[in-house]
């Protein structure tokens, strides 16, 4: 048939085209956060008012020299020297002059990268050339925010390679254990592969036309989420079309038997998922909200290469591609085994269910229940940006050198935009805050761009008579500048940002507080708004779904009701795991979020996997004979649905940064804990246990004809 043929062509030429663009995701993503906050929050005011007061449009690396000795003036003139040498570096234009420390000890400078130069490449270069041209004895660290960009930008350079590559080998293995094939895992990892493909076409041009913002984090969830979904949905497809080659002879009928029957949970599985995705679009941070789009376009095409692709690539192939296990046309004996061959393992599970229905949903339930409560132990507050990407650091070490010879703030200031005739109260307030060691304001007119201001104005810089320089006012405005005394990606520099915002609505209403610091905690803020919104919102829809699909209320609610226990189990586990065994700084108010949307989205697939199963049976045998069939017809495709799900999302750990890395972690346990716990013996003990009221107050429910409906 001519129909197989030219699916194949368009994903072949989908693929072909997105293909190229695995390498050119960085020219449309940024992982800077402050474009990722509501237009609302000072410090995107801040942020989009600072080109008006200088004309740098650079990214600040601040260089921290140090010595076991005090320096001495020779070594001075040579960090100097270094330093003007720097400038040669290409994204380098200037270099402040060398500031030493009050004990002698230390030294900074203040350098400018250029923002549309590579900033990590810059930041190597520039720390390579002051290791080589720094005198014997002394110790160069590049850190500031360009040293933690840099950081960032590495953390994330191997999502393109390695994290590619470790999913697809983590993901080919499972199918070759499952399928003992040579062509089926072939089949089925194009499959994934070219609705990857696909996405990232789509999703890249999107991104090109400001349509969606695309981070390396956003980018890594695509990646990882589009290989899991496609195959567990081929997975589905495949076993479907197994059970029709024994009954059909022909590969034409087999494949449109499959097709009916796995389109419904495919399509089922794939819309709630998209449905919870879009709730994300509530979110006030856009790093949130455009993971919603985003990933659902990968769903989108996940869905439609199971359905389309891969029941071409297997008519294609026909019996042929299940070799050397070739499912043989005996519809005799399917005939006699009723639909319900011999399983094994899960036809022996099914008779324990049988037999104990309420001891094991009991006794699941309080297991689950007490690894629920290591939640109280989740510290999701945020992070310092000096912790979020693991392993070494320059940027960090460079951070604790600067805290101990300077204000630990240094380099990365509050940044306060507040009406000129405030300008005094402001200074006034930001002085009396043990958190500010100092204050400037830029003024066009002082040789350094900026000038220093204490309760008596601003202070002359030169000798004595020397005039004041004036303040630059744009739009009856000044920019003023305070240096934190402790370091700006702390717990204390952010209380600080907190306390004088709040001593602003009195002393200085017009102030606006940004920087570094308070683009940390407007962050912060947003991500528990979000989740304390998107949580229930996504519940009630994913319920309401549930309740369409299978016709009833009381199953959805009771499906809802364990995969939110399996999720607060998780979650539980995760964070005595984070706490007390990986010794991790804390986490991300994202990091719920995040697991919940995907471990309540993608954990509901295996129950509705499940349970569409169990309704068809049920029509035919019964509710208790349903749910019995449904779990011995379905345990072995779900649970290796469940073991590449994990797989797939623990492979998010290769990238060193601690967010995903907390992500794979909660995600890949909370699926396992879903395919062997929750799906296998909590959700058909349960089921079995209430009978043919789970269907109420669908027909399913009322009573039938003998056990029809028990």
């Amino acid at each position: 048939m001519a129909i197989p043929a030219v699916l194949v062509l368009i994903w072949l030429t989908a693929a072909a085209i997105g293909g190229p663009y695995f390498g050119k995701v960085s020219e449309v993503a940024s992982n800077d956060q402050t474009t990722y906050l509501p237009e609302s929050a000072d410090a995107t005011q801040v942020q989009s008012l600072l080109g008006e007061f200088n004309d740098s449009n650079a990214i600040p690396a601040i260089v921290v020299f140090t010595a076991a000795e005090p320096l001495t003036e020779t070594q001075v003139a040579a960090l100097e020297d270094a330093l003007r040498q720097a400038t040669a570096t290409e994204g380098v234009t200037e270099v402040s002059p060398l500031i030493p420390s009050a004990d002698d000890l230390a030294a900074q400078a203040f350098v400018p990268i250029a923002t549309d130069s590579d900033i990590a490449e810059v930041v190597s270069q520039l720390s390579d050339e002051l290791k080589s041209t720094t005198p014997d004895g002394l110790e160069v660290f590049v850190t500031g925010p360009a040293g933690f960009t840099s950081d960032l930008v590495e953390g994330f350079a191997g999502i393109d390679g390695i994290l590619l590559g470790v999913a697809l080998l983590a993901v080919l293995i499972i199918l070759i254990l499952v399928y003992r094939s040579f062509l089926l895992p072939i089949a089925v990892l194009s499959t994934s592969m070219f609705a990857l493909c696909a996405a990232l076409l789509t999703v890249w041009w999107l991104a090109k036309w400001e349509i969606l913002a695309l981070s390396g984090q956003t980018q890594g969830i695509l990646f990882i989420l589009v290989i899991g979904a496609a195959t567990d949905y081929s997975l589905l497809y495949v076993a479907r079309y197994r059970e029709e080659l024994r009954v059909h002879s022909d590969k034409w009928a087999a494949t449109q038997g499959a097709l009916k029957g796995a389109f419904e949970p495919i399509l089922a599985s794939g819309g709630t998922v998209i449905a919870g995705l879009m709730c994300l679009l509530l979110s006030d941070l856009k790093s949130n909200s455009t993971l919603g789009p985003v990933a659902s376009i990968g769903i989108l095409f996940a869905m439609a290469s199971a359905l389309t692709l891969l029941p071409a690539i297997l008519f294609a192939f026909g019996r042929a591609a299940f070799w050397p296990r070739v499912p043989k046309f005996e519809p005799v004996v399917v005939a006699a085994e009723g639909g319900l061959p011999n399983r094994g393992i899960w036809t022996k599970l099914a008779d324990v269910i049988k037999r104990r229905p309420r001891a094991i949903w009991v006794t699941t339930t309080m297991v689950l229940l007490i690894g629920a409560l290591g939640v109280t132990q989740l510290n999701a507050v945020g992070v310092p940006q000096s912790d979020l990407v693991l392993g070494q650091s320059e940027a960090r070490d460079g951070q604790v050198a600067l805290g101990e010879h300077f204000p630990g703030g240094s380099g990365s200031p509050a940044q306060i935009i507040v009406d000129h005739g405030e300008m005094q109260a402001a200074v006034a307030t930001l002085l009396a805050n043990d958190g500010i060691d100092s204050v400037s304001v830029t003024a066009a007119d002082s040789p350094s761009g900026s000038a220093p201001v204490t309760e008596d104005g601003i202070q002359p810089l030169g000798p004595p008579g020397t005039p004041s320089p004036e303040p630059t006012v744009v739009n009856g405005q000044v920019l003023l500048q305070g240096t934190l005394t402790d370091a700006a990606d702390s717990d204390a520099a952010g209380q600080t940002v907190r306390d004088i915002r709040a001593e602003f609505e009195a002393a200085a209403p017009s102030a606006l507080v940004g920087g570094v610091t308070a683009t940390a905690v407007d962050t912060n803020q947003a991500s528990i708004h979000d989740r304390n919104l998107i949580i229930p919102v996504v519940l009630v829809v994913i319920t309401a779904i549930l309740m369409v699909l299978l016709r009833s209320i009381v199953a959805p609610i009771l499906l809802i009701a364990t995969t939110v226990l399996s999720f607060g189990t998780a979650m539980g586990v995760s964070a005595i795991m984070f706490n007390h065994v990986l010794d991790f700084p804390g986490a991300d108010p994202a990091v719920p979020l995040y697991g919940f949307i995907f471990l309540v989205a993608l954990g509901i697939d295996y129950n509705i996997f499940l349970m569409t199963r169990v309704r068809e049976e049920s029509l035919k045998h019964g509710t208790r004979q349903g749910i019995l069939r449904g779990l011995t017809i379905t345990g072995g495709v779900i649970t290796s649905a469940g073991l590449v799900l994990a797989a797939t999302f623990a492979a998010l750990s290769v990238i060193p940064i601690l967010f995903l890395v907390q992500l794979a972690f909660i995600v890949a346990f909370g699926v396992l804990l879903d395919t062997f716990v929750v799906r296998t013996l909590l959700v058909p003990a349960l089921t079995y246990d209430i009978g043919r009221a789970i269907w109420w107050p669908s027909r399913l429910a009322k009573p039938g004809d003998g056990e029809a409906r028990t």
